[in-house]
């Protein structure tokens, strides 16, 4: 069957949000244009790594600029686009999030973010180039990675994100923004990835609110 896409080309709204408290929330991607919205569940780890490389794809693309690319890129996020409002509700997740792609479209000059449904025989050994129809800057390929999803909760300790092989999805999201709006998803994503519980002075756990359990002890 042919793969349904949940296309958005201009979103009014692009996000990662939580539900739940800290120690025991879920994480989410969420897309808006208009009426329409759609989320995906994706794992803490993921979010995070997501925005980092974001971050470092806007870096790459403003040290090209006047060498390759033409397009100005903000070095932090424009005041107009911040963003700290909840997800929009009701929050309900199209699939859980495996393999995500990032690549730069420079015909459109925006961000190409795609998201495909965890399966249970994704093989991380090998990793594809930028998905079709996307073109680098100086070499650049685009790239996919898929996180450990731990013990399956948002919040959970997942593995460094590793190189994944995408093929053939039941379904995906396709979210494509400019420059701009990519570098407040990033520094929006990481803000909610560190408002988790906080961490103990003394071993570096995170502490929950019902008590912590020092592994530390008397050692201080």
């Amino acid at each position: 069957m042919p793969t349904i896409v949940h296309g958005f080309d201009w979103p009014d709204r692009f996000v990662v949000g939580t539900v739940g408290q800290p120690g025991a929330r879920a994480f989410y991607l969420q897309v808006r244009a208009g009426a329409r919205v759609v989320s995906v569940a994706i794992e803490k780890q993921q979010a995070a790594v997501l925005a980092e490389k974001v971050d470092e794809l806007l870096d790459e693309l403003k040290a090209a600029e006047g060498r390759g690319n033409p397009v100005s890129i903000p070095t932090e996020t424009p005041a107009e686009l911040l963003d700290d409002e909840p997800l929009d509700q009701p929050v309900t997740a199209e699939f859980r999030t495996g393999a995500i792609s990032l690549g730069w479209d420079p015909s459109t000059a925006q961000v190409v973010i795609e998201a495909f449904p965890l399966i249970e025989d994704d093989d991380p050994a090998d990793g594809p180039g930028a998905p079709d129809g996307l073109e680098g800057l100086d070499g650049f390929d685009g790239f996919a990675f898929d996180s450990n999803p731990g013990d399956g909760r948002g919040d959970g300790d997942g593995e460094a994100a590793m190189l994944a092989e995408v093929v053939e999805p039941a379904e995906l999201l396709r979210v494509r923004i400019p420059v701009g709006t990519a570098r407040a998803f990033a520094t929006r994503t990481l803000g909610v990835v560190r408002a988790g519980r906080p961490l103990c002075p003394r071993c570096g756990n995170p502490m929950d609110p019902e008590g912590h359990d020092c592994p530390a002890g008397d050692l201080w």
